[in-house]
């Protein structure tokens, strides 16, 4: 039945800005205080105070416009949003409404099979945090107001979505942006990534706008994907039963993988905008906007592309490098010491990535340095080691960062090259198993296998392993020819 019908998924996305103080005054934003200590008369809404705008705010506000193609505005206006709620002190929140910094962009995600989309970014404008209410199992209600006037950005996509799985590439693309500008650390868990999604349903083909629903409280990226896959089948279900949607604001809940009614949903009227009378329009001309597009960085997409320019990495390495900044500043570090581009991909995406998800830990946090890794690598391509002495040796520079050479001299694991050293073990190996020498002479070419894992065993993995098959092949032709 849900072939019949596709879905229709706009995401509003709160990003909490990386300042060392709030949008309209001086006090702190940092995460963890003790509730209702970073607030002073501004952030209390007391009667007579006047906001003064964060430049930072703006510069950061900017540098997302660009990043993601917008239209930056010379000209922006704050409005005051208005509606009550307890961590709300003064019962609206200064926004941004018909003249938002930044308009009509885009983001382009590539999806599991490859294909690319792109998704309308409709605006991105600043506006200010409310507080958090902390409910005691219902029975009273605390007030932590640490978070008001925390500046955020709002970006908003167009409907441009069909599936769960989009919106989950689409918000995964703007916390890997927002990483990468350095304007904020994209936690979730923490509040500082937060992301509302809108959603309806249509029949296949059809191109009206069905009634939309929207849910909140999704506090990680696969609540967001299930509770979209939630709602569009409860919507089904509904159509397919004859009812209407009912335009409203629904809760997820992710213990009970349901979202739940919260009000009936609002319609910007409802808020009852106006242009804020204690702010002045916000103008960022030419020479501004030129002083911050200065500042942007190499983009998520701009650095997947020369890495597979540069380094000739598939598409695949590229963007699971690219993913995190802080790892693909860790891969670069470590090929400024190899020429391996290859090799080094292969180490970060394998025995590095799985050491930082079985630990839970950050690359800034990681034991091995890329010089050390970088030298590993190079250890093996100078045949000092083997391939499969490495994999013993990466545990021990995990423990304690030693240099590898260290850790091969300190465990006698130099790789053999002595062509008569390994012949002589070969010679030996081969006189132990005079049966399989005449099952592999007779066609058994699996056998041969069988003579290198005796070989390596012999040698305790040391010895050179292309050494050791061409030796091996050169004495077995040796000994066919004899019995020739």
């Amino acid at each position: 039945m849900i072939d019949k019908y596709e879905g229709v998924i706009g995401l509003e996305v709160h990003a909490q800005l990386l300042t060392d103080s709030k949008i309209f005054c001086s006090c702190s934003t940092k995460f963890g205080n003790e509730p209702n200590i970073n607030v002073c008369p501004i952030c209390l809404g007391h009667p007579g105070v006047l906001p003064v705008l964060n430049k930072k705010v703006v510069e950061f506000t900017v540098l997302m416009g660009l990043a993601t193609d917008c239209t930056i505005n010379e000209r922006s206006i704050f409005a005051r949003k208005n509606y009550f709620y307890p961590d709300l002190p003064k019962g609206y929140q200064i926004s941004q409404y018909e003249e938002p910094a930044c308009e009509f962009g885009v983001i382009e995600i590539t999806l599991p099979d490859s294909t690319k989309k792109k998704i309308g970014i409709t605006r991105i404008h600043m506006e200010e945090d409310a507080g958090k209410s902390i409910h005691d199992s219902g029975y009273s209600t605390s007030v932590d107001l640490n978070r008001c006037g925390v500046p955020l950005i709002e970006i908003v996509s167009e409907p441009d979505m069909r599936t769960s799985s989009e919106a989950y590439f689409y918000l995964s693309r703007i916390k890997q942006i927002v990483q990468y500008l350095d304007i904020c650390d994209g936690n979730m868990e923490e509040g500082s990534l937060r992301c509302d999604a809108n959603i309806s349903v249509r029949l296949r083909g059809e191109t009206r706008l069905g009634t939309k629903t929207e849910i909140k409280n999704m506090n990680s990226f696969r609540n967001v994907e299930r509770a979209i896959n939630y709602e569009i089948e409860r919507q089904i279900d509904i159509l397919e039963n004859g009812g209407n949607i009912i335009q409203e604001t629904l809760l997820w809940d992710a213990d009970k993988n349901k979202a739940f009614s919260m009000r009936s949903k609002e319609e910007a009227h409802d808020y009852r905008y106006f242009p804020e009378p204690d702010l002045f329009p916000v103008f960022v001309d030419k020479e501004w906007k030129d002083e911050i597009a200065a500042l942007l960085p190499e983009l998520p997409f701009q650095r997947r592309n020369r890495f597979i320019d540069s380094f000739n990495l598939p598409e695949y390495d590229a963007e699971i490098l690219t993913q995190y900044k802080d790892i693909a500043d860790y891969y670069e570090k470590v090929i400024s010491s190899t020429n391996d581009y290859k090799s080094a991909s292969n180490w970060v995406m394998g025995a590095v990535l799985k050491v930082m998800n079985e630990e839970k830990i950050e690359i800034k946090n990681f034991p091995i340095s890329a010089n050390h890794l970088a030298d590993l690598i190079n250890i093996i391509n100078n045949k000092t080691i083997s391939g499969k002495i490495a994999k013993e040796i990466f545990p021990e520079m995990l423990k304690e960062n030693k240099h590898p050479l260290d850790i091969v001299k300190l465990k006698n694991l130099v790789q053999i090259t002595d062509t008569t050293a390994i012949g002589i073990v070969i010679d030996n190996v081969l006189s132990k198993f005079p049966n399989e020498v005449e099952e592999f002479l007779s066609g058994k070419e699996k056998v041969f296998g069988f003579f290198i894992g005796k070989i390596m065993q012999e040698t305790k993995g040391k010895a050179n392993p292309k050494i050791v098959n061409d030796l091996l092949r050169e004495k077995i032709s040796s000994t066919k020819r004899i019995m020739e």
